[in-house]
């Protein structure tokens, strides 16, 4: 893959407010607008400062998805892209103290939104995690009383992607924020989503695989961002596997068909900040890795996130884009 450009930073999102930002999980909006939901975000370039908010909205053009992302508004007053969830950073909240609140997706279903988020003490440590949603676009968001703590599944269901199917279930893979776990996948019917008696697992017992088991790890290994989403007929999970330091993007046939066999490709690869070309696919502290809605196998985008932690800048979004055609079925 090759970078098209920043998505965030000085000169492309100062006018929202946003000096340093990462994450940028996308969606398309009922409207027709791209929705990304961004992290930690900081008003000057880096992290820290003022204007500590998470997470925030950004809107794209929907015709720039494939040239370069072009944003034409911020969830907010205004064109200040504020928080969008009514908490404060470093508060106490139900008898806990939470240092900030990290989106993980969002999904469109029907005219409604919904944004999974991790309550967190800390980076990797999470309290529980929990679903907003939103009737108007992605301009405002409201709980729906959807929780889980955050040892749900062992740890297992901390980080998700999720994706609708044809047959109305959202199908979910699943992992910790530690970057040291596989995967595990779950179902819901599209329409109880946010009823966490209906979420089903997709685990081995008795000799096989079937629903309603507890959720077997069903891809080893130590990742981080996912991002699970059909790309015209096929689905397509994004990975960043921390633990060979590089993104992948995968085909299962479905979901629940064997990960291990699924044709993937290495589409970024880690580097040190001395060695890094994103012209060629080498980025330093690298994570995330997002598909970007309406691109194709054959023209896919995807969101990249960077931070240097012994400087703190750079740390932003940028668009990569790659030709992965060759994993069609």
């Amino acid at each position: 893959m090759r970078k098209i450009r920043d998505l965030t930073g000085p000169g492309v999102t100062g006018e929202f407010g946003i000096g340093g930002t990462d994450l940028g999980v996308m969606a398309t909006a009922p409207d027709g607008r791209l929705v990304a939901v961004f992290g930690d975000t900081f008003e000057r370039a880096g992290v820290g400062g003022p204007g500590w908010r998470s997470p925030v909205v950004l809107f794209g053009a929907p015709a720039t998805a494939r040239t370069g992302i072009q944003w034409i508004g911020a969830a907010g007053r205004g064109r200040y892209a504020e928080q969008i969830l009514p908490y404060e950073h470093d508060s106490i909240i139900h008898g806990r103290r939470v240092s900030t609140v990290i989106p993980t997706d969002v999904i469109t279903i029907g005219a409604t939104m919904y944004l999974h988020v991790m309550v967190c003490a800390g980076i990797g440590r999470v309290h529980w995690t929990e679903v907003h949603r939103s009737t108007d676009n992605g301009e405002t968001w409201h709980h729906t009383g959807a929780t889980w703590p955050g040892d749900h599944h062992g740890g297992l269901f901390q980080m998700l992607t999720w994706a609708l199917d044809d047959d109305g279930y959202v199908y979910v893979f699943s992992t910790g924020f530690q970057r040291d776990k596989g995967l595990v996948l779950q179902r819901v019917p599209a329409e109880r989503l946010t009823d966490p008696a209906a979420w089903q697992g997709w685990g081995f017992r008795d000799g096989a695989w079937a629903w309603g088991n507890p959720p077997t790890v069903v891809l080893s290994g130590s990742y981080g961002e996912l991002c699970l989403r059909r790309v015209a007929d096929q689905w397509l999970l994004c990975l960043f596997d921390a633990g060979n330091y590089r993104i992948d993007v995968s085909r299962p046939a479905h979901p629940s068909s064997n990960p291990h066999e699924a044709p993937r490709t290495t589409v970024l690869r880690g580097s040190s900040w001395h060695d890094e070309d994103h012209a060629s696919g080498h980025v330093a502290q690298l994570y995330g890795g997002y598909i970007v809605p309406t691109t194709t196998l054959d023209d896919l985008h995807l969101v990249v996130s960077q931070w240097n932690t012994a400087r703190n800048w750079p740390y932003r979004s940028m668009q990569f884009a790659g030709d992965l055609s060759h994993l069609a079925g």
